[in-house]
C-alpha cells in the first residue's frame, strides 16, 4: 500500500491545475487546455494507482487519511475508500479528461474560466466518493453545484439561464435537507456520548447506527430529508423534470459529467449513507421507493419515444436507466445491489458516449432535431457505426456492460418478487424499441434536405473525437465480457449492508 497520501493527492491535483491555470493568460488559450487536460490525466494516473493497489476482499476503508478540522465539534479532513468508492474515483477521472479533451473544439470563448470551473468540479465529485467525515461531504457535495451552475449558466444552449436556475434551486433544497439531516445526526450522537468527538466521523456514526442507538422516531425523519437530496439528484420520479431541461443547455462536456458523474453522487448517498445510518427507515421506505423506481422506469422510457430532440431523448432514457439503479438498492438482495452498482458505473460509460457522438454531430449541424438527421450514414459511417455500438450497449445487448447490470438487478428483484422483476424487465423491451427507432430515423434513409445543404461542412469524426470515444467502448466491451472485473471490488460491500440490514431489529 502506497505510504503518499494517494487520496488527497487525487482529490487536489486538478485544484492546484485550476491554480496554475488562473495565473496564466487568458490569451494562451492552447497551454490552458494542454495544463487542464494534463492535471486531469495526473489524477486519472494516480487514480489507476489507487485501483491497482486496493486490496480486495478486505472489509472496511483503505487508504484512510485523517487531520482535525475544527476540533471543537469533532470534524476531520477524513478520506478513505472502499471498493464502490474506488470505482466511482476512476469513473469521475475518466470521464474527466475525457470531458476536457472533447471540450477542446467546442469551447472558444472563455476558455480559461472553463477549464478552471471543470478542474474544480472534479475535485467536488472525487471529494464526495472519498469523504469519510459527513460535514467534509457536505462541503464537496455544495462545491459540486457552483461550477456545474457556471458550466451551464455560461457555455450552455439559448435557455440556458433557465435549465441552469432550475438546476441550482431543485439541488439546493435537497442539499438543505441534508444538512439538517447531518446536524441532527450528529447532535444525536453527540447528546448520546456527551462530547462532539466523532459526531461528524462517518465510521463511528455507522457503528452507532449498527448498535441501533438511532431511534425508530428519528431515523424516519432524518432518512426522508436525506433521501430527498439523493432523489434529486438521481433523478428518481418525481424529482428529475430538471434533468432534461439541464441536459439540453449543457455543452457537450457538461452533459457528459451530469449523466456520467453528477446522477451517480445521488445513488452513492444512498448507499453509503441513507441506508446504512437509518436502516429502519430504510426498510420502512422501501416499499414506496421501489414503486417510484418502477414508474421512473416506465416513465422514462415512454417519455423517450416521442422525444423530437437527441439530447432529450438520452436525457429521458436516464431516468429510467437510473430507475434500475435505485431499484437495484431498494429490494436488499446482494446480487440486485451489485447490478445496480454495476448499472452505475455502466450508464456513466454508455450515456457519456452517447452524449459526446451527440455533441459531434451538433458541433457540424448546430442542430439535434431528430427529424432533420435521416441518412447521416451515408455522409458520416464512422459516426454512425460507433453511434449504433453506443445505442446497442445502451439497449442491453449481451456481451457489453449494459445488459449485465440490468440482468443482475433483474434476478435479485425476482428473488425478492418477481413481480417486480417482471414490470421492470417489459422496459427493456421499450428501450429498444425507441432507441433503435431513433437510430433508424438518424443514421438510415435518404440523406436529408437538411444534411445535404450543409454540404461539405458535414465531416466524419475527427481522430480526437474517436479518442475520447475509444476508451469508453473499450471499457463497456471489457466490463460485458468480465463483469467479475467490478464485482470483485464489491464484497465489502456486501459485508457493510449486511451489517446494517442487520441493525434494523435493533
Amino acid at each position: 500500500m502506497p505510504t503518499l497520501p494517494i487520496l488527497g493527492l487525487i482529490t487536489f491535483v486538478p485544484l492546484a491545475g485550476a491554480v496554475l491555470i488562473a495565473v496564466l493568460p487568458s490569451k494562451e488559450q492552447n497551454l490552458i487546455r494542454r495544463t487542464a487536460l494534463g492535471t486531469s490525466l495526473a489524477a486519472w494516473v494516480l487514480s489507476l494507482l489507487l485501483l491497482v493497489t486496493y486490496s480486495l476482499g478486505q472489509a472496511g476503508f483503505q487508504f484512510k487519511e485523517a487531520a482535525d478540522w475544527i476540533p471543537s465539534f469533532g470534524i476531520q479532513f477524513k478520506l478513505g475508500v472502499d471498493g464502490l468508492s474506488v470505482l466511482m474515483v476512476v469513473l469521475t477521472t475518466t470521464l474527466s479528461w475525457i470531458s476536457i479533451l472533447a471540450s477542446f473544439g467546442p469551447i472558444k470563448v472563455r476558455v480559461k474560466e472553463y477549464m478552471i470551473s471543470f478542474l474544480v468540479l472534479e475535485v467536488g465529485m472525487i471529494g464526495v466518493f472519498v469523504a469519510l467525515d459527513l460535514f467534509l461531504f457536505y462541503i464537496f457535495w455544495e462545491l459540486v453545484l457552483v461550477p456545474m451552475y457556471l458550466i451551464i449558466g455560461i457555455w450552455g444552449g439559448a435557455n440556458r439561464i433557465y435549465a441552469t436556475t432550475k438546476f441550482v434551486l431543485y439541488t439546493l433544497v435537497g442539499s438543505l435537507l441534508m444538512l439538517v439531516a447531518i446536524l441532527a445526526t450528529a447532535f444525536t450522537y453527540q447528546a448520546a456520548n456527551g462530547s462532539w468527538a466523532g459526531a461528524f466521523d462517518y465510521e463511528k456514526l455507522q457503528a452507532f447506527a449498527a448498535a441501533g442507538s438511532f431511534g425508530h422516531n428519528f431515523q424516519l425523519l432524518a432518512f426522508l430529508a436525506l433521501f430527498l437530496a439523493f432523489a434529486i439528484k438521481v433523478p428518481m420520479f418525481p424529482f428529475h423534470t430538471w434533468l432534461p431541461d439541464a441536459h439540453t443547455e449543457a455543452p457537450t462536456a457538461g452533459s457528459v459529467i451530469l449523466a456520467g458523474v453528477l446522477l451517480k453522487l445521488g445513488a452513492y448517498g444512498l448507499i453509503r449513507f441513507a441506508v446504512p445510518l437509518y436502516p429502519f427507515a430504510a426498510h420502512t421506505f422501501a416499499g414506496p421507493i421501489i414503486v417510484l423506481s418502477l414508474i421512473a422506469i416506465v416513465y422514462g422510457a415512454v417519455v423517450s419515444i416521442v422525444q423530437p430532440d437527441l439530447k432529450r431523448l438520452i436525457a429521458y432514457s436516464s431516468v429510467s436507466h437510473m430507475g434500475f439503479v435505485t431499484l437495484g438498492i431498494f429490494v436488499f438482495t446482494a446480487t440486485a445491489l451489485q447490478g445496480a452498482i454495476l448499472q452505475m458505473l455502466s450508464h456513466g460509460l454508455i450515456t457519456g458516449g452517447l452524449f459526446l457522438l451527440v455533441g459531434v454531430v451538433y458541433e457540424r449541424t448546430h442542430d439535434r432535431s431528430i427529424a432533420k438527421m435521416g441518412g447521416l450514414a451515408a455522409t458520416m459511417p464512422l459516426w454512425s457505426t460507433v453511434f449504433g455500438f453506443f445505442i446497442l450497449a445502451s439497449i442491453g445487448l449481451p456481451g457489453l456492460s449494459g445488459f449485465v447490470g440490468e440482468f443482475l438487478v433483474f434476478v435479485g428483484s425476482f428473488a425478492f418478487a418477481p413481480v417486480i422483476a417482471v414490470s421492470s424487465i417489459i422496459v427493456m423491451v421499450l428501450a429498444a424499441t425507441y432507441l433503435l427507432w431513433m437510430f433508424q430515423r438518424v443514421a438510415f434513409g435518404a440523406v436529408s434536405d437538411f444534411l445535404t445543404g450543409l454540404g461539405d461542412h458535414l465531416t466524419d469524426m475527427s481522430r480526437v473525437e474517436l479518442l475520447t470515444l475509444a476508451p469508453l467502448a473499450a471499457l463497456i466491451v471489457l466490463f460485458g465480457l468480465f463483469p467479475s472485473l467490478i464485482l470483485d471490488f464489491l464484497s465489502p460491500v456486501q459485508t457493510f449492508l449486511a451489517a446494517a440490514g442487520a441493525a434494523v431489529g435493533g
